[in-house]
């Protein structure tokens, strides 16, 4: 089953490939240059600092977010 988005707005668009680059930046300054030496390579090294550095903050953002919708059942 595949979620469904809305589109995103053309200042969305930008916006996000504007966070993407600054990202790329900083991860490609982080990364172990001696390994980059194939597109094989550089693919893996890119998503284990995926998976290490962006994802979990991602996961934060989000739970934190689904929490913020969910109703409050502590009340007695």
């Amino acid at each position: 089953m595949r979620a469904e988005y809305r589109p995103m707005t053309p200042e969305e668009k930008i916006a996000l490939d504007q966070h993407v680059q600054a990202i790329a930046k900083i991860l490609y300054a982080d990364a172990d240059k001696s390994q980059m030496t194939n597109l094989g390579k550089i693919e893996a090294g890119i998503r284990a600092q995926l998976q290490s550095h962006v994802s979990p903050q991602l996961g934060v953002f989000l739970s934190q977010k689904l929490q913020a919708q969910m109703p409050d059942t502590s009340a007695p």
